[in-house]
C-alpha cells in the first residue's frame, strides 16, 4: 500500500469516526474494568451484534455493490472506466464475491484514554469490518455500523487490513487496535502496546512499550486537541488537508505519517449533517 493509499483509507476511517461517534454498541460510560478483562482493554463486542452485522454485507444488494467495486478496480462511480456499462456488470458478476474469514469489531484509540480518564480502555468499538474476496484475488474491507437498531454498510475499502491485523492480533492472544491519525496498527497484549506496521514501530518501536507509556505517549500527541481546548474551540477539528499530506509523505515533512486532525480522528466532534452512506476509497494494497 502506497503513502497516499495510506492516507485516503486513514481519512475515511477518521471521519466515519467523527461522522458517527460510537457506532457499535458500547457502554455509555467509563466503569471498573471486570475482573476478566486485561486492564485497558477495549469492551468486546456481543456475538450477537457481529452476526446481524454480518447478515448486513451478506445482502444480496451489498454483495452485487462490492462486486461492481471489484469490476471498477475500486474507482468510485462517479469517475469514468475504460469499460462501458455491460462489461462492467458482467465483470461484476464474474467477481463472485465472498466473505473469508471473521466479522471483526475495529478498535480505534479512546479519546478518553488519551486524556487519562481512570478506568478508559485504550480503544473503543467504532465499526465492524467484514473482509470479502473476488474470484480473481481481489479483496475489500466492508465496513458497517449499528445505527437505529439496525446494521448498515457505510464504507467498502479495498484490502483487507481490519480484519488482518484482527486476526494477527488473536492469534497471540491480544486485541488489534487503530491510532488513525497516523494510520498506525497495534495490539494491546500483556498490558503492552506492540506494533503491527511500520507506522507504529516508528511510533512505539520494535518492541512496544507499556500501557501507561502509551497513555503519556498518545496524551503528549493529542492532549491539547480534546472537546473543550482552544483547539477545539477554534474550529481545528474537522479539517483534512490531503493536499499537505500527501506533501509530507513525498518529502518525509511532519509527521511520521500526516495526521487526521485529533479531534476528528478521536471521533469527539461529530461532522455536521453527516449520514451513512456507502463511501468507496481507492486503497488497494
Amino acid at each position: 500500500m502506497t503513502d497516499s493509499q495510506r492516507i485516503l483509507r486513514a481519512a475515511a476511517a477518521a471521519l466515519l469516526a467523527a461522522g458517527l461517534g460510537l457506532a457499535v454498541a458500547a457502554p455509555a460510560a467509563h466503569a471498573d474494568q471486570p475482573a476478566d478483562q486485561p486492564a485497558g482493554a477495549p469492551a468486546p463486542v456481543p456475538a450477537a451484534e457481529l452476526a446481524q452485522a454480518r447478515g448486513a454485507v451478506q445482502a444480496p444488494a451489498v454483495l452485487d455493490q462490492v462486486g461492481h467495486f471489484f469490476a471498477r478496480k475500486g474507482v468510485p462511480p462517479t469517475q469514468q472506466l475504460t469499460i462501458g456499462a455491460a462489461e462492467e456488470a458482467s465483470a461484476a458478476g464474474a467477481s463472485a464475491p465472498r466473505l473469508a474469514g471473521d466479522t471483526v469489531p475495529v478498535y480505534v484509540l479512546d479519546a478518553a484514554f488519551v486524556a487519562g480518564t481512570p478506568g478508559a480502555p485504550v480503544a473503543r468499538a467504532e465499526f465492524t469490518a467484514s473482509k470479502v474476496v473476488a474470484a480473481d484475488g481481489q479483496s475489500a474491507s466492508v465496513w458497517t455500523v449499528r445505527q437505529g437498531g439496525t446494521w448498515r454498510v457505510v464504507n467498502i475499502a479495498s484490502g483487507g487490513d481490519e480484519s488482518d491485523y484482527a486476526a494477527k492480533a488473536a492469534s497471540s492472544g491480544g486485541t488489534a487496535f487503530r491510532e488513525p491519525q497516523i494510520n498506525a496498527w497495534y495490539v494491546l497484549r500483556d498490558g503492552r502496546v506492540l506494533p503491527l506496521d511500520d507506522e507504529a514501530r516508528r511510533s512505539v518501536g520494535a518492541s512496544g512499550v507499556s500501557l501507561a507509556a502509551y497513555q503519556k505517549l498518545v496524551h503528549q500527541r493529542y492532549g491539547d486537541k480534546l472537546p473543550g481546548s482552544a483547539y477545539d474551540r477554534a474550529g481545528e477539528g474537522g479539517g483534512y488537508d490531503v493536499a499537505r499530506a500527501e506533501a509530507d509523505a513525498r518529502t518525509g515533512g511532519g509527521s511520521t505519517l500526516p495526521a487526521v486532525t485529533a479531534v476528528a480522528a478521536l471521533g469527539v466532534t461529530a461532522l455536521a449533517g453527516a449520514g451513512v452512506v456507502l463511501r468507496r476509497r481507492r486503497t488497494a494494497d
